[in-house]
């Protein structure tokens, strides 16, 4: 069942509560072959373990994406059959990922949409490139990869070289050594959208 026909009195879900009483979040992890493994792994391990849902958003509904180092991921849905009304976070992990995911127009239009619906955006690594060609950075204060910070700069941001930064309603960070970072601000947001 498709999940836009699951909507009920303006919202898709049925909020659920963990065991500490915080709203469960369903996050779209948006993902396509050459993803850098820890940098998905490692957030979504987390975020399922705090009792938030996860759903793999990719091209084709069903394959199997490869990371850069031999995960393997089912796509659960399309992104051309998805809204960001159907999510309430959005996870970017890096890798070559997005950069492959940039050029589908659908995948672009469904990452603006969560900066048009101020829903939170956790992006990592090469995750900004994405971003970047969504149009949303203009303004923002951001961090990535250190291949990619004139390309962030020419964007309209702000680089800031730093393990994690957070600027309304994106969190943003480098690199794998940051994770730990990440996943504690990502968690941090998620849990005041509650």
């Amino acid at each position: 069942m498709p999940l836009s026909s699951q909507k009920t009195s303006g919202q898709l879900f049925r909020p659920d509560r963990n065991r500490q009483g915080t709203t469960m979040s369903r996050i779209a992890v948006i993902i396509t072959d050459m993803f850098q493994d820890v940098e998905y792994q490692q957030p979504t391990d987390a975020f399922r373990a705090a009792g938030h849902e996860i759903v793999h958003v990719g091209l084709r509904e069903g394959v199997q994406v490869k990371g850069e180092h031999g995960a393997v991921v089912r796509i659960d849905r399309a992104v051309r059959d998805l809204s960001a009304d159907d999510f309430d976070a959005l996870l970017i992990p890096g890798g070559y990922s997005p950069d492959k995911l940039r050029i589908d127009p659908d995948a672009v239009r469904f990452t603006r949409e969560f900066f048009e619906k101020n829903k939170p955006v956790f992006a990592i690594c090469h995750a900004p490139q994405l971003l970047i060609t969504a149009q949303v950075l203009k303004g923002r204060r951001v961090t990535g990869w250190m291949s990619i910070v004139q390309d962030i700069r020419n964007a309209g941001a702000e680089y800031v070289d730093a393990q994690v930064v957070v600027d309304k309603n994106l969190v943003s960070s480098r690199k794998p050594g940051d994770i730990p970072a990440f996943v504690r601000e990502a968690l941090e947001m998620l849990a005041k959208k509650s």
